[in-house]
């Protein structure tokens, strides 16, 4: 199945017209669980369910009036949790403009199920922790976007990226404490 969404996507690559129909199906369960693990801890009442979710992250990376490359069918999962986590930045920063106030909290990262059952507050701070890590380690900011954002395990990542354990828990540990420093947590949390 994974050569099969390689094939694919490079056909989506090389403008064949009815790839990207074909790629759905293929990844539509892993997009799901995705984006399930995102929604999974949402607050009651949200409007943005996990199908709308992979639909909307699917739609921005098949667009046809961008070209896209992906290196492999990793690459092209990586490319999907940073959609969905663009797009619940998105709505955070919809839903904060709406209302005022909120400023000066502290946001906790072990309170954080990935970025699932944040605030939207939440989800733009640790947003912003992400990017400021991302100019300082942009590896370790690869390893925090599907964690956070992707809901990805440690062996997903070193899957994704084709990095050992070793290296992606490495990232992961420094990404948490940078993280954690940045949000204002205090003590960097080892885990």
């Amino acid at each position: 199945m994974s050569g099969d969404v390689t094939q694919v996507l490079s056909r989506i690559e090389a403008g064949e017209p009815h790839a990207a129909d074909e790629l759905l199906p293929l990844v539509y369960e892993e997009l799901r669980q995705l984006a399930a693990a995102k929604m999974a801890h949402e607050k009651p009442g949200q409007t943005l369910q996990a199908t709308a979710l992979v639909h909307e992250a699917y739609l921005r990376l098949v667009d046809h009036q961008q070209a896209r490359h992906w290196d492999s069918r990793g690459h092209f999962f990586a490319a999907a949790a940073e959609a969905m986590r663009r797009i619940l930045v998105d709505r955070a920063r919809q839903k904060k403009s709406l209302k005022a106030g909120d400023a000066g909290r502290r946001v906790h990262l072990d309170d954080l199920d990935a970025a699932t059952n944040a605030s939207g507050d939440e989800v733009l701070d640790l947003n912003e922790a992400v990017e400021s890590l991302a100019r300082e380690d942009p590896q370790a900011a690869s390893v925090a976007k599907l964690r956070l954002f992707g809901g990805c395990t440690l062996e997903d990542v070193a899957t994704h990226t084709r990095q050992s354990r070793t290296t992606v828990f490495r990232q992961w540990t420094y990404a948490r404490a940078y993280l954690q420093m940045h949000l204002g947590g205090g003590q960097p949390v080892a885990q």
